[in-house]
């Protein structure tokens, strides 16, 4: 294909993966897409084994590293005690949680056993963080991509140092400019359909918007597209509004491979488009994920008002665990408590296939986009 992003990594087809699950991020690439590994929460130690793992089977492809590397945090650089974080959650969070689960049939236990890692995770300071990218940059990535926010220097810097493009994702033209001031070398333009971190412009808008506002101010950047394209069509699309390709997350999800539990899945596979919600209740940015019972319960009257980035982390993301772990194994009310990220495109992901055979499908779908539209300028 005739596409900067595919000279640029040497790839066949400009569909890139974001994915947790290693086995995605390798079938995608080794089918001609560019997998991109969710690193967020690693260690440098366990990076390391995913990394490995990878090198060992992916043959040779091009793939990625993404990070959550925010520019400003609650806390972000404040050396704590256990006492200390514990004493940043507010008796009446705790209290929500508490009285959500056991409604629900599930006991709460263990749940405020917080420790440094729930706290800090190795992503979130730049002391953890280089050392995280550090690792990274050990193996022969293709791209470092920061998912929040401009790139702090410290992290520009180190992917200069090692030779690497460094991608960032924006929700909006002001920020897209951001970035380019920075000096990042890609733009994901991601819409508010997407899942997870997400801003309030569609997709639709957003991709040409930023596109303009980039070549008035003087900016040669490729763009991918991103927010709600699970199909070859939209990625047609948007790359002839001029997006060079296209940024895909969710679509992954109801793969074979992924790293999401059974009960999750299926709930994706009978979701349909309007059955997300945008809410801060998750990491205390917003983020689109399934609608549940639990997303519920954070915009009734008596919830409390979501805690900023990364405490907020510290009240869900425990009770998430348990409910995953029960809902799997058949658990009535966990099972309605479940949610997990994902965006609007959760509409079209109707059947549980493998990540190799969706590149595929998205190739043929975009080639047929792509017949059609020459087949409208021959009328």
């Amino acid at each position: 294909m005739k596409s900067k992003i595919c000279d640029l990594f040497g790839i066949e087809f400009p569909l890139f993966a974001f994915s947790h699950c290693r086995d995605v991020v390798v079938e995608v690439s080794k089918a001609g897409g560019f997998g991109v590994l969710g690193a967020v929460g690693h260690t440098p130690e366990s990076l390391e084994v995913e990394l490995d793992w990878i090198d060992a089977h992916i043959d040779g492809r091009p793939y990625g590293v993404d990070l959550l590397v925010p520019t400003s945090l609650a806390g972000q650089q404040d050396i704590l005690t256990v006492e200390e974080i514990q004493a940043r959650i507010p008796p009446e969070h705790k209290r929500h949680v508490e009285q959500l689960l056991a409604s629900h049939g599930i006991d709460t236990e263990d749940l405020w056993d917080i420790d440094l890692a729930d706290y800090y995770g190795d992503s979130l300071r730049e002391e953890a963080a280089s050392r995280v990218m550090e690792t990274a940059f050990q193996h022969p990535i293709k791209m470092i991509i920061n998912a929040l926010g401009v790139p702090p220097p410290y992290m520009l810097e180190q992917a200069a140092a090692h030779g690497i493009p460094v991608g960032a994702l924006t929700g909006s033209k002001e920020h897209a400019l951001k970035h380019a001031d920075a000096g990042v070398d890609v733009l994901i333009v991601s819409g508010t359909e997407a899942g997870g971190h997400c801003g309030e412009i569609s997709t639709l808008v957003l991709v040409p918007e930023v596109l303009e506002t980039l070549k008035t101010a003087g900016f040669d950047l490729p763009v991918l597209a991103a927010g709600g394209i699970v199909t070859g069509r939209q990625m047609a699309a948007c790359m002839t509004m001029g997006a060079a390709g296209a940024w895909t997350g969710s679509v992954w999800l109801t793969t074979v491979e992924s790293e999401v539990t059974a009960s999750i899945r299926e709930k994706m596979i009978q979701a349909g488009s309007s059955q997300t919600v945008r809410s801060r209740s998750r990491s205390g940015k917003y983020t689109r994920q399934l609608r549940s019972g639990w997303t519920d319960a954070w915009v009734s009257e008596d919830a409390p008002e979501p805690l900023p980035m990364p405490l907020q982390g510290l009240v869900t993301e425990r009770a998430l665990a348990k409910i995953d772990k029960l809902s799997e194994s058949g658990h009535a009310g966990a099972k309605d408590l479940a949610t997990y990220l994902v965006g609007q495109g959760v509409g079209l992901m109707n059947s549980a296939t493998s990540a190799r055979q969706v590149v595929y499908d998205f190739m043929e779908d975009f080639i047929e986009a792509m017949e059609r539209a020459c087949d409208i300028m021959k009328d």
